[in-house]
């Protein structure tokens, strides 16, 4: 046990990228796996920056399974908080690219979503002592679909509360997962009182608080201490502490979208366990943070993969040091 400062609970699956851009499911000819899943990326993207993580979450007694326990453990990633289930499979996950890169989730497959391993993550197996000793708790939404692992995202946030955890909620809102939007927007409200920090694409803050403003979600929210709304190649508008502004995002060129987001959300993490959280009343440490996370997001879309594109602190600073705004 390493006592990881950061856990990121949910799922860690393959992502199984279309070889063919711009062809629909049907018109694929072949795919190439990479290790994905939004708390597994932002686990793996911690420690590539310098923050040590655990990943909490259930994978299959497969190969896949397996592939992905060892890579975590290579990465650096605690793995004390992994679950292993008999029978159900590791997740897969295909994903179509368009010729700009951009990605659209396809189907899990041969498999309906609620018979993979990650949906049957047990409450009370999750290992307490990771949270006496974290300081931060990523969740995203995709575990509050399926009965068994909702409830342990619940008997997280309590362990987070009574062991005084920061938690930060990546929407992450993919309908592929769920049976109804109906359903999403009733189970995922219910964790805004829970949680620290939110961090929202502008279609999901749209969707969600019929605004695009992160003050005015910051304000409605009370309890909240920041608010971050990305949008890719435009930004991201953010509300932290007392501070609002919008940090404009770096021009590359794109290769791969997938795992942008959650290299944002790590290098955010990242800079709060750097910085401390008092610090964000600073507005030129606000804008920093966002400003850093944003770089790496940039960097990562410019190579193939969630996990084999993130960056380290040292070309994180080096790219800020070049693209100077």
């Amino acid at each position: 046990m390493t006592n990881p400062r950061a856990l990121c609970l949910g799922e860690i699956l393959f992502d199984c990228l279309a070889d063919q851009i711009g062809r629909s499911l049907e018109e694929v000819e072949s795919w190439t796996p990479y290790p994905g899943g939004a708390p597994a990326n932002v686990a793996c993207g911690l420690v590539k920056l310098g923050t040590s993580s655990g990943f909490v979450g259930c994978v299959g007694e497969d190969e896949p399974g397996n592939a992905l326990v060892q890579l975590l453990q290579d990465v650096g990633v605690d793995t004390t908080g992994v679950q292993r289930h008999p029978t159900a499979p590791t997740r897969q996950v295909y994903v179509v690219r368009s010729e700009s890169g951009d990605r659209t989730f396809a189907g899990f497959g041969d498999f309906k979503t609620e018979e993979f391993a990650d949906t049957y993550l047990q409450a009370d197996k999750l290992p307490v002592q990771l949270f006496e000793n974290a300081d931060f708790l990523v969740l995203g939404t995709l575990e509050l679909v399926y009965p068994e692992s909702r409830a342990s995202v619940f008997r997280a946030l309590d362990l987070a509360e009574e062991y005084n955890v920061k938690v930060i909620l990546d929407v992450n809102w993919r309908p592929v997962f769920w049976d109804s939007e109906e359903t999403a927007l009733q189970i995922i409200p219910k964790l805004y009182s829970r949680i620290d920090f939110l961090k929202l694409s502008e279609e999901e803050a749209e969707w969600l608080f019929d605004t695009t403003d992160p003050g005015a979600i910051n304000y409605r929210l009370e309890s909240i201490e920041g608010v971050l709304i990305t949008a890719g190649e435009n930004g991201c508008a953010y509300c932290l502490g007392e501070n609002e502004g919008k940090v404009p995002s770096f021009p590359v060129k794109v290769v791969d979208t997938t795992g942008a987001g959650d290299s944002f959300l790590a290098a955010f993490v990242h800079q709060l366990n750097q910085q401390g959280i008092n610090s964000l009343q600073d507005p030129e440490v606000a804008k920093h943070v966002v400003k850093y996370a944003n770089a790496a997001g940039a960097l990562t879309t410019t190579k193939p993969g969630a996990i084999a594109s993130q960056p380290t602190a040292a070309e994180v600073e080096a790219f800020l040091a070049t693209n100077q705004s």
